[in-house]
């Protein structure tokens, strides 16, 4: 299983610091990072500029927004930022939620399983060949993209249900996960994957997992204020239906929190579940302090960015 690094949306930092961040990451040795697309620095943009300083490390979105973002603009900036980055992006898509897409941006939420559907095939179809031809009933799309010496482009989405797991398997190189815990990846998602790829005559995608990690001697302490921090996460559908089939109450009830022994356990316990990668967001600053945020990111620099089951 790689390992690599949740670098948050650039809240709070300066492109110039969140380009920092990238590079230290490569020179610990973790094999990727992934960035947010919130309400903040574009994603795709620091990427851009960390892959003009970097040589190793994969670039990867976790993820951009679909609905506000035509899929034919959204190819011809990841194909250029590929090339630029000499063909280290992963592109990382999700529909977001509700609330956002439609309580802030005033945007239509209607039928997001026919709209990633269309939505992945118009972008795979401009990413992968150049042009592409959909006619859907949210995108009709016939365009085409002509950009030399485009690298391959791996398209990645949060997928994290039956049906947009069927999606995934079916045309995309991964799912990104959140709130997802080993029981889910195992029993849920690894197989719904495996059976849409192998009807679909494709090789198993990437499952690349992400959950709060804490290496912490006070594993309650941590627990309450993780609890806490993110109990937003709890509340949203996608992520309920997870965690309930998870058999848990909330989110921190699948961090891994703990000592050096425990949390190493618990990654371990990923990699046999399933999942060919995982990037760890280093718990929020609201719960950290700066000893164990030190303590975790030194765990997970030991891996040298690899962690077998």
């Amino acid at each position: 299983m790689r390992i690599g690094l949740a670098i948050g949306g650039g809240d709070g930092r300066t492109v110039d610091e969140m380009v920092s961040v990238i590079v230290q990451a490569e020179k610990d040795g973790f094999a990727s990072v992934w960035m947010a697309q919130i309400f903040s620095l574009d994603a795709l943009t620091v990427l851009a500029l960390a892959g003009g300083k970097t040589t190793r490390i994969e670039l990867g979105t976790a993820v951009i927004p679909t609905y506000p973002r035509h899929p034919h603009s959204l190819s011809q900036q990841a194909l250029t930022v590929n090339q630029a980055t000499g063909g280290r992006l992963a592109l990382g898509i999700g529909r977001s939620h509700q609330v956002v897409i439609e309580g802030m941006f005033g945007l239509s939420y209607d039928k997001p399983l026919a709209h990633m559907r269309e939505y992945v095939a118009v972008l795979k179809g401009l990413i992968d060949n150049g042009s592409v031809s959909v006619d859907g009933k949210a995108y009709r799309v016939n365009a085409s993209l002509k950009i030399k010496q485009a690298p391959p482009t791996p398209v990645l989405i949060g997928a994290l249900r039956p049906k947009m797991l069927q999606i995934c398997g079916t045309l995309c190189d991964g799912t990104l996960t959140w709130m997802a815990g080993p029981r889910y990846i195992e029993n849920e998602i690894v197989p719904r994957l495996s059976d849409a790829a192998g009807a679909a005559g494709r090789a198993l995608p990437r499952v690349v997992a992400s959950l709060p990690v804490y290496v912490t001697d006070d594993a309650q302490a941590a627990h309450e204020a993780i609890a806490k921090a993110l109990q937003v996460y709890g509340q949203l559908p996608v992520y309920r239906a997870c965690l309930d089939a998870e058999g848990v109450e909330g989110p921190a009830d699948i961090a891994l929190i703990g000592d050096e022994k425990k949390v190493e356990e618990g990654l371990r316990r990923l990699a046999s579940a399933g999942a060919t990668d995982f990037y760890a967001l280093v718990a929020p600053e609201a719960v950290s302090d700066a000893a164990c945020a030190r303590r975790t990111h030194a765990l997970l620099k030991g891996f040298s960015g690899n962690l077998s089951a």
